[in-house]
């Protein structure tokens, strides 16, 4: 590893993303939600990054972007500066793997990283951030877990409201799930977890976790029966969490839970792709339904997950959550009340091959583009 303190293209192998989902619904469908007057924005493109595939808001207003070789990148007034952290030697962009998340916890004291090593092993480390900067020296591992395929890794990780770290896994990879890890509570592949990192070593577990009482399933786990949940977020202003989860080849879909939520949804993967029996699939009796689901008859193929607006710059698009398509590259936005969809905009612009969505520290919103586009979302 090098740290300091101030790649190639994967349009093809970066099905990571086009495993992953997007949603839209089509005006014509029975029970699709309207379309919504569109918020009036613009693309303005802020920095080039090499790859980048996740990126997180950091102290002093900065945005912090990884790439997916490795390396993290400071964004600020003055574009993107040299890497802050490289791992680039212990990571590997094969298949759908690399560097595919970074977080500060709320106090920017620390600083996580989410990536895969180079046996593919899915790999969540923290660093001491003092003053800005990271502290090397203080780096720690604290969780993995073994992926059986190059794909369907996940990886992104956030902290929720309730100062725990969440972290999200794919079911494995290959396709249509053959080791049945959506549906299985004995194995962190397919679902969303919810840990302590500060609480235990290597970290605890809450105890408010939804399965920390039955000996058949990992007490790590908060949410299942997920396929590809490339990245997911939590509303600022709700704390409501919203996941894009990547469907196989018919449905992508968005799944919500409101911000009191004692955990332990099922998502229905692989039963169930969105609202659809998968496979001749029995639909679980617990299946929490997507709250937003669109197919791949358009140019969509990934949904790609992204933010309920926040900001000040685009009072229209204020409390909308905004998401796009890592193969049709159209910014969205969802209008939602309770849980529900109301409306469903195009907001006009094309960010490229999106990978990632970032929030800053002020709520303002960052498209990547795998290609290496940083653009901020601005009032047009």
């Amino acid at each position: 590893m090098k740290v300091r303190t101030k790649g190639s293209a994967i349009i093809g192998t970066i099905c990571m993303v086009a495993s992953l989902t997007l949603a839209t619904a089509y005006a014509d469908e029975p029970g699709a939600p309207r379309q919504a007057r569109a918020a009036e924005v613009t693309l303005e493109e802020v920095a080039t990054a090499r790859n980048p595939t996740a990126g997180t808001a950091g102290p002093g207003d900065t945005v912090w972007i990884a790439e997916r070789a490795g390396t993290v990148r400071v964004l600020d007034d003055q574009g993107l500066g040299e890497p802050v952290l490289d791992i680039s030697g212990e990571t590997t962009t094969d298949g759908e793997r690399g560097l595919l998340g970074v977080t500060f916890d709320k106090e920017f004291a620390h600083f996580y990283i989410s990536f895969t090593d180079r046996e593919g092993t899915s790999t969540v480390d923290e660093f001491a951030v003092r003053d800005g900067r990271i502290q090397p020296d203080t780096r720690r591992t604290v969780l993995t877990q073994t992926q059986p395929y190059a794909n369907h890794n996940g990886g992104d990780i956030q902290f929720g409201p309730d100062g725990y770290l969440y972290i999200a896994f794919g079911d494995g990879g290959a396709g249509g799930d053959p080791h049945g890890n959506g549906q299985n509570l004995d194995t962190l592949l397919g679902k969303l977890l919810r840990i302590d990192p500060s609480g235990g070593e290597p970290y605890a577990i809450p105890s408010g976790n939804p399965f920390v009482d039955d000996p058949n399933a990992k007490d790590e786990i908060w949410a299942y029966g997920l396929r590809n949940p490339w990245r997911f977020s939590f509303d600022s202003g709700t704390g409501d969490l919203l996941i894009g989860d990547v469907g196989q080849n018919a449905w992508e879909e968005i799944d919500w839970a409101p911000a009191n939520s004692k955990g332990g949804e099922n998502y229905g993967w692989a039963s169930m792709e969105g609202n659809h029996p998968y496979r001749g699939g029995t639909e679980p009796a617990n299946h929490v339904p997507p709250v937003h689901e669109y197919d791949r008859n358009g140019l969509g193929c990934s949904v790609t997950g992204g933010y309920v607006y926040r900001g000040e710059a685009i009072p229209d698009l204020r409390g909308q959550y905004v998401f796009s398509d890592y193969c049709d590259g159209t910014v969205r936005a969802l209008r939602m009340e309770n849980g529900k969809v109301t409306g469903e905009s195009d907001l006009g612009v094309n960010a490229g091959q999106v990978v990632s969505f970032v929030q800053g520290g002020d709520g303002e919103l960052y498209v990547l583009d795998i290609g290496g586009g940083v653009s901020r979302i601005n009032p047009a």
